[in-house]
C-alpha cells in the first residue's frame, strides 16, 4: 500500500507469494527427482541416526550409577534432541543436496536457522547445568540451598542462553541488533547498582556451595565467636554459637573474614602451664618434664615437648604440649581432665608443690638486718624447775 501523503515513496510490504513458490517446487520436483530422492534417503538416515543418539542418551541417563558422571551429563543433553531439529536437519539437507528454489531453499534455511540456535542453547544448558551440579554435588552437597541456589542458576543460565539465541536468530533475519544489545547492557547495569546488595550476598552464596570454605554442620571460628553452621542461605548463614545463641551474618560479610574451621582437625594440641614454688629442689624440678610425658603417654596423649619457660612472680614455670588424635572435643575434654588430675596427684606423691600468689614480710632488726616479723621466742621455763 502507497503513501497516500507521498506517492512516490513505497512502503508496502510483500507477502510471500505461496502459488509461486508452489508451482517452482512441483517443478523442482520433475526436474530434479533423483537427486531428491537420493536426498530423502540420507536424509532419512540422519533423522534415524539422531532420534538414536537421543534414545541412548534418554536410556544412558535412566541408569543406576555415577549420575554426576561426565558421560551422564553428555547423555543428558544427547536426551535433549528436539523432534524438530531432527525434521529441519534433513530437510536442509535435501534441500542443499537436491538444488531446491531460492524461495524454498530461503525459507528451508529461516527456519533451520531457528532450529539450530534453539537445539544449541539446549545443549549448552545441560551441559553447563550438568557441569555445575558435577562439581557441587560431587562431596556431600549443601541440602536445601544447593536446591535453591540450582533453581536460580537455572534461570540465568536459560536466560542468558536464550537470550544470545534470540540476538542469533534475529542477526541472521537481517535484523539491527546492536540496540538491543545495548539496551540489554543498560537495563543489566542499572538492575544491579539497585540490588547490588542482594546480588553481593548471592554470589557469596554461589561462591560458598561451590569453593566450599566450610559446610553445614562445620564448627567455624571467625572473628571471636565460634559457632556450629545450621543453615546457608542464599543471603544469609545461620550459625548456632558454642554458648547457645543464634547468630545471623550475611554472606558477603562473612566471607571477608578469617574463618578457622575444624571439620578436618585430626587431633587438638593442648597446653598445660605448670608453676612450682622456688623451695622446689633444683634436682627434683629437673624431673618434672620426664614426669609429664610419662603421664601423658599412660592417658593416650601424644607428648610433644615440656621444660622450664620462666622465673614468675612467685613460681618456676614449666609448660607442657601434647597432641591428643580423637574425632570429638567432648572425648579430647575427657583426656585433658584425666591428665590434669593424674599431674596433681604424681606431683603430691613426690612433694612438689604447686605455686600460688604469695608475699613474704620481712621486719628489720635493730642492727638492721632483715628477720622474720616476729622475734624469736625464748622457751617458757616451768614454776617447778
Amino acid at each position: 500500500m502507497a503513501n497516500k501523503n507521498d506517492p512516490g515513496i513505497d512502503i508496502s510490504v510483500r507477502a510471500p507469494n505461496l502459488t509461486e513458490m508452489w508451482h517452482s517446487t512441483i517443478a523442482w520436483f520433475q526436474l530434479h527427482y533423483i537427486q531428491i530422492l537420493i536426498a530423502i534417503g540420507a536424509a532419512t538416515i540422519i533423522y534415524l541416526a539422531l532420534a538414536t543418539l537421543r534414545r541412548i542418551g534418554t536410556k544412558h541417563r535412566g541408569r543406576r550409577g555415577d549420575p554426576l558422571g561426565l558421560g551422564n551429563v553428555l547423555s543428558r543433553a544427547a536426551a535433549r534432541t528436539t523432534q524438530y531439529f531432527m525434521i529441519m536437519v534433513a530437510a536442509r539437507l535435501v534441500v542443499v543436496f537436491a538444488d531446491a528454489p531460492a524461495s524454498l531453499d530461503k525459507t528451508v534455511t529461516f527456519f533451520f536457522t531457528i532450529a539450530v540456535v534453539v537445539q544449541a542453547a539446549i545443549w549448552a544448558r545441560e551441559i553447563i547445568l550438568g557441569l555445575i551440579e558435577r562439581k557441587t554435588l560431587a562431596d556431600d552437597g549443601q541440602g536445601e540451598t544447593l536446591a535453591n541456589a540450582m533453581g536460580l542458576i537455572r534461570i540465568l543460565v536459560t536466560f542468558a542462553l536464550f537470550a544470545i539465541a534470540a540476538i542469533v536468530v534475529l542477526d541472521n533475519l537481517g535484523v539491527n541488533v546492536t540496540g538491543l544489545v545495548a539496551g540489554l547492557g543498560i537495563g543489566g547495569i542499572a538492575i544491579g547498582l539497585a540490588a547490588q546488595g542482594i546480588f553481593s550476598d548471592l554470589f557469596a552464596a554461589l561462591s560458598i556451595i561451590f569453593d566450599k570454605p566450610f559446610r553445614q554442620g562445620e564448627t567455624i571460628t571467625y572473628d571471636t565467636t565460634t559457632a556450629t553452621v545450621e543453615k546457608i542461605g542464599l543471603k544469609s548463614t545461620r550459625l548456632r554459637a558454642v554458648t547457645g545463641e543464634k547468630k545471623v551474618i550475611s554472606n558477603a560479610n562473612l566471607l571477608q573474614k578469617e574463618i578457622t574451621s575444624y571439620q578436618t582437625l585430626d587431633h587438638r594440641r593442648i597446653k598445660f602451664p605448670i608453676g612450682v614454688i622456688y623451695q622446689t629442689a633444683p634436682d627434683l624440678a629437673a624431673e618434672i618434664p620426664s614426669i609429664l610425658k610419662t603421664i601423658i603417654e599412660e592417658l593416650g596423649g601424644n607428648f610433644v615437648r615440656s621444660g622450664f619457660i620462666g622465673f614468675g612472680a612467685s613460681s618456676l614455670d614449666f609448660e607442657v604440649e601434647f597432641d591428643v588424635y580423637l574425632p570429638g572435643w567432648d572425648e579430647i575434654y575427657l583426656v585433658r581432665h584425666k591428665i590434669g588430675l593424674a599431674v596433681l596427684r604424681e606431683f603430691n606423691a613426690r612433694g612438689i608443690e604447686f605455686a600460688y600468689p604469695t608475699q613474704t614480710t620481712f621486719t628489720a632488726a635493730p642492727d638492721g638486718r632483715m628477720i622474720m616479723p616476729y622475734a624469736e621466742v625464748q622457751p617458757v621455763r616451768r614454776v617447778d624447775e
